[in-house]
C-alpha cells in the first residue's frame, strides 16, 4: 500500500497544480488561486465521504492532504512560468491522480461493506472527477470531463476492473489494477487523441423557420 499512498500524494499535488494553473490563467487573486487548487485536489474525496456517511471527511480530518495541496498551490504561484511549461508532465501526473483517486474512492465504498457495483463505480468516479468538475464550475467553464476527451470513462473502467478482481485477488492488487487500467486508458486517449463523440444539434428548416 506504500506505493498507493505515494501516488495519492502525487495525484493530490497534480490536481492542486492544475487547479492553480487555471486560476492564474483566469486572473484570480492569490486567495482564489489557492482555493481553486485546494478544491481541485480535495473536493472529490470530501464529496465521496459525505455521500457514504464517512464524517468528518478524511481530507478534512487529516491535515497532511490540505497542507500538501496548499504548498503545491503556493509553489505554482511562485514558479508559474516554469511549471506551466511542463504540460505533458502535469497531464501524466493528473492521470495518475485520476487513477489513484478512482481506486481509493471505489475501495472506500467496498470497505464500508457496500456491495452494489453501481454505487462502488459512482464513488470511484466522484472521487476521481469531483474536484475537477467543481474547479471548472467555479471559473465558469464547461467541466473538462463533459468535453470530448476520454476522462470519466477511464475512471469508470478502472472501478469496474477493481470490482471484477476484488474477490479473485487481494484488495491491494485490485487497487493497483484499477490504477493501471484508469491510467492506461487516460494516457492512450491523450496520445491517440481518442474522443467521445460530440452530440450536435441539428437544425430543421420548416416553412421558413428554424427549429432547434
Amino acid at each position: 500500500m506504500f506505493l498507493i499512498e505515494a501516488f495519492v500524494y502525487i495525484g493530490t499535488i497534480a490536481f492542486a497544480i492544475s487547479g492553480s494553473l487555471i486560476a492564474i490563467k483566469k486572473n484570480l487573486d492569490i486567495f482564489g488561486v489557492i482555493l481553486l487548487g485546494l478544491t481541485t485536489a480535495l473536493a472529490g474525496g470530501v464529496i465521496r465521504d459525505l455521500m457514504i456517511g464517512n464524517i468528518p471527511p478524511t481530507n478534512l480530518a487529516d491535515p497532511q492532504y490540505f497542507l500538501v495541496s496548499l504548498l503545491a498551490s503556493l509553489a505554482t504561484i511562485l514558479f508559474y512560468d516554469k511549471i506551466d511549461k511542463f504540460e505533458h508532465g502535469i497531464t501524466f501526473s493528473d492521470a495518475i491522480g485520476l487513477g489513484v483517486f478512482t481506486a481509493v474512492g471505489a475501495n472506500a465504498a467496498i470497505s464500508l461493506d457496500y456491495s452494489q457495483p453501481f454505487l462502488i463505480v459512482a464513488m470511484g468516479l466522484v472521487t476521481g472527477i469531483g474536484g475537477g468538475v467543481l474547479r471548472d464550475v467555479f471559473v465558469r467553464e464547461i467541466p473538462f470531463v463533459f468535453r470530448k476527451e476520454i476522462y470519466g470513462i477511464a475512471s469508470i473502467a478502472g472501478s469496474i476492473a477493481l470490482i471484477s478482481t476484488y474477490e479473485l485477488l487481494s484488495p491491494t492488487i485490485s487497487l493497483y489494477i484499477c490504477l493501471t487500467v484508469t491510467l492506461t486508458i487516460r494516457m492512450l486517449a491523450v496520445k491517440c487523441k481518442w474522443n467521445v463523440p460530440v452530440v450536435h444539434k441539428k437544425a430543421a428548416v420548416k416553412k421558413g423557420t428554424v427549429n432547434y
